[in-house]
C-alpha cells in the first residue's frame, strides 16, 4: 500500500508540472508574462521552505557547488515555462525531453561517466527522434523553428544539468538542495524578466489585480503539491520507477493540450515522440538520477 501511494504522489508531481501550461497561458493572457508569474511561484515556494527550514540557506555556504545547481534549476525554469506558453505544448514538452539524450553528452565531462554502446544508441534514438518531430513539411532541414524550439532545448539541456550536479551533489542536505532549486529559479526567472523587459521583448508586469493574483496563488499551490509530491515519492520508490513515472508528464502534457485546443497531434509527432520517450525509459531503466523538474 505505500508503494501505491508514494506512485500516487509522483503521479500528482506529473499531473502538476504536466497541465501547469494552462495556468501559466491564462496569466499571460491577463498580461503575466510567464517569466513574472514563475518568478513568484518560487519566492512563495521559498517563503514556505525558509519557514519550515530556516537555517536551508546556509548550505548554499557550506556546499558552493549549490551555485551550479541554482543556476541549472533555473534555466530549466525559464526554458520550460517560457515555451509552454509559446510553442505547441506537444511539441515543446518532446523537446524538453530529449533530456536523457542531452545526460549523455554531459555527464562524461562533469561525472567521468563514459559513454558506452547503449548510452549512445540510446543518444542516436532520441536525436532520431528530435529529427522527426522537427521535419515538418514546411522546412527544408529538420532545425528548431522558432523561439519556444529553441527554448525547449535549452530547458532540456539545463534539466539534464540540474540532474547531473545532484548527482554530483547528494551529500548534501535536502534542505540546501531544495533552497538552491527554488532561490536558482526564483532569481534566473525573475533576472531574464528584467533583461527581457530592458530589451523589449518582455512586457512590464501589469498592476496589482485580484484575478491574477489568485491565477499566481493557484499555480504555485499546485507546484508546491507537485513538489510535496516528489519528495514523498522519490523517497519510497526506486529511482528507475520514480523516473518512469515522472514520463506520465508528457501525457498529461499532451492530453490537456490536444483537449484543450493547444496543440494538434500528427502521425509525424507520434512517432517522434515515441522515439524520444523510449529513449528517456531506457535510460530510466538503465540508472537514473533523481528528478528535479518540479
Amino acid at each position: 500500500m505505500g508503494n501505491v501511494r508514494a506512485a500516487l504522489a509522483l503521479t500528482v508531481n506529473a499531473f502538476a508540472w504536466g497541465v501547469s501550461w494552462w495556468p501559466f497561458r491564462q496569466l499571460e493572457d491577463l498580461g503575466v508574462h510567464p517569466l513574472w508569474a514563475t518568478a513568484m511561484v518560487y519566492l512563495v515556494a521559498l517563503v514556505f521552505l525558509l519557514l519550515a527550514q530556516p537555517d536551508a540557506w546556509r548550505g548554499m555556504l557550506r556546499f558552493p557547488g549549490l551555485w551550479l545547481l541554482a543556476l541549472a534549476a533555473g534555466l530549466t525554469n525559464v526554458g520550460f515555462n517560457w515555451a509552454v506558453t509559446q510553442g505547441d505544448v506537444v511539441r515543446v514538452v518532446l523537446l524538453f525531453y530529449l533530456m536523457p539524450g542531452w545526460v549523455v553528452l554531459l555527464a562524461w565531462p562533469l561525472l567521468g561517466e563514459r559513454p558506452h554502446r547503449a548510452s549512445m544508441f540510446r543518444l542516436a534514438l532520441a536525436l532520431a527522434g528530435v529529427i522527426v518531430v522537427l521535419k515538418t513539411p514546411e522546412v527544408a532541414w529538420p532545425w528548431p523553428e522558432s523561439l519556444p524550439d529553441w527554448l525547449a532545448l535549452m530547458g532540456g539541456a539545463a534539466f539534464a544539468l540540474t540532474n547531473i550536479f545532484l548527482r554530483k551533489f547528494n551529500h548534501t542536505p535536502q534542505s540546501a538542495t531544495m533552497f538552491a532549486m527554488f532561490g536558482g529559479s526564483a532569481a534566473m526567472t525573475l533576472g531574464t524578466a528584467l533583461l527581457g523587459l530592458g530589451l523589449g521583448i518582455v512586457p512590464s508586469l501589469p498592476g496589482v489585480h485580484t484575478e491574477w493574483l489568485l491565477w499566481v496563488s493557484g499555480l504555485s499551490l499546485l507546484i508546491l503539491a507537485g513538489n510535496l509530491g516528489l519528495q514523498y515519492g522519490a523517497a519510497r520508490l526506486s529511482a528507475n520507477a520514480t523516473s518512469i513515472i515522472m514520463l506520465s508528464e508528457v501525457v498529461f502534457a499532451s492530453t490537456s493540450a490536444v483537449l484543450l485546443g493547444a496543440s494538434t497531434v500528427t502521425p509525424r509527432i507520434l512517432l517522434g515522440g515515441a522515439m524520444i520517450l523510449a529513449a528517456a525509459i531506457l535510460s530510466a531503466l538503465h540508472t537514473s538520477p533523481r528528478s528535479t523538474h518540479g
